[in-house]
Order: structure tokens, then sequence, then C-alpha cells
């Protein structure tokens, strides 16, 4: 008899410990418990210490973190017709945990699916300039279609991102002669302002010589000045007629000849 009663002690203990460890749990400050009472919802538990109630209760763990989930490759024809392999990063967060265990088996996985489909649809409506330039603006409107269809289901998508767009061999070099054939024009717009700035610059000193035609002559002397100081080759030039050095002869010569 005593070995039957230390047998049935023993038992006892484990049995109480068993109830015990599977009563009580120990909740982080990011963890809710979400509880169910002979298969009814109860409130929210948590974070701390949660005591539930052995074989009636049964307590599933939910953490309230922000998750960053990559959305696999996608390939998608964009508005025009070109083909490109898009992959993205969405980030989502679990908010009403009551809803996340209730409403959808798995809302990791649902989320998963639902961002790689809009991510499909979404771009599939955009030109490559704009998947390519406008970025930002995808990226909100992603944020907020997948979250209309999240929200639900109590997650709550904070943000998504694109974050490789991958583009055929045949389609960047295209884009490549595109961006030079850019840069030409750009130089040759930047180039034919500067002939027009000049062509006005120009057009303003010749009404100021035309008014001072010393101005010619200083402006002759200074390039001869120029050329010396460059060059220390010999510079062979035609006195100008106009010049005032021969202009006194020209006039006694003018006058010999009425007299």
């Amino acid at each position: 008899m005593p070995q039957i009663s230390s047998i049935g002690v023993l038992i006892a203990i484990i049995l109480a410990i068993y109830l015990l460890s599977s009563a009580i749990y120990i909740l982080r400050e990011y963890e809710r418990g979400v509880v169910f009472r002979l298969g009814r919802l109860i409130p929210v538990r948590g974070p701390g210490l949660i005591v539930i109630i052995p074989l009636i209760d049964r307590l599933v763990r939910i953490s309230l973190r922000i998750v960053a989930l990559e959305v696999p490759v996608q390939d998608v024809i964009t508005k025009d017709n070109v083909s490109v392999k898009v992959s993205a990063v969405i980030y989502y967060q679990p908010v009403d945990p009551n809803k996340a265990v209730t409403k959808i088996e798995d809302f990791h996985y649902a989320t998963s699916q639902i961002a790689q489909t809009t991510l499909r649809s979404v771009l599939g409506q955009s030109h490559l300039d704009e998947l390519l330039s406008k970025r930002d603006e995808l990226n909100s409107k992603l944020q907020h279609i997948i979250d209309e269809q999240t929200e639900p289901w109590g997650i709550k998508v904070t943000h998504v991102e694109v974050k490789n767009v991958d583009l055929p061999d045949e389609m960047q070099r295209a884009i490549a002669r595109q961006a030079e054939a850019e840069r030409e024009r750009r130089a040759k717009i930047i180039h034919a302002k500067g002939e027009h700035q000049a062509a006005e610059e120009l057009s303003s000193a010749a009404k100021i010589i035309r008014t001072e035609p010393i101005a010619l002559q200083l402006r002759f002397l200074q390039t001869l000045v120029e050329i010396a100081t460059e060059s220390k080759a010999t510079v062979v030039c035609p006195i100008p007629i106009p010049i005032d050095l021969v202009k006194p002869f020209m006039e006694i010569y003018n006058k010999k000849g009425a007299e």
C-alpha cells in the first residue's frame, strides 16, 4: 500500500505540473494572447503573466511587431507592352489580434499573395517611364490598395517599396540611346542659347564702336597684344585705312589736291 500511495502522489505531482505549465503563460510586451474558451472568443490577454483554464481555454500568441515581407520577383507587362521583372518589399503590422486569428487562416500567407497580385495589377496599368520615374507615387498607390484589402483581417500595411526593376537588354540599350539623344539635344540648345547671347553682345558692341571709332582701334591693338603674348611667331597684319595715324595725311593730301 505505501508503494501504491507513493506512485499516486508522483502521478498527481506530474499532473499538477502539467496543468500548471499549460495554465500559465508569460507574454512579452509586443505579444497578445487570443483566448478561446470552449471554442468561443474571449477578450484579448496580455502582455505579462496570463493564467488560463487548462483543457478549457486555448491561447494563440500574436506578435504586434511590424513584419518586413519580401515579395518574390514578378513578371509584369507594362501598359506600353514592355516585359519587366519587378520585386518589392511590404511592411505590415497586426493591429487587431482577434481579427487576425478569426477572419483569416494564415494572415502572413494571405498578405503575401495579396501583395503579389496587386503588384502585377498596378504595375501592369502603368507605363515604363512611370515605373522608372514615378516610383513614390506607385509605392503610395500599392500601399493604399493592399491596406484596403487587408484591413478586414486586422492587418495594417504601413509601407510598400518597389525594390528592383529588371529590364531586357534590348530595352536597356534603347533607353541608353534615348538618354544620349536627350543629352545631345540639351547640349545643342545650350550652344544655340550661347550663340544667341553672343550675337546680342556683339550687336551691342558694334553699336558702341560705330559711335566711337577709337574703340575699334583700341580693340585692334588689344588683339595684337594678345596674339603677341600667346605666340612667338611673327604676325603680319595690314594697317586699317580709317586709323587715325593715316587720317591727318589724307586730309592734307586732299587739301593740296583741291588747291
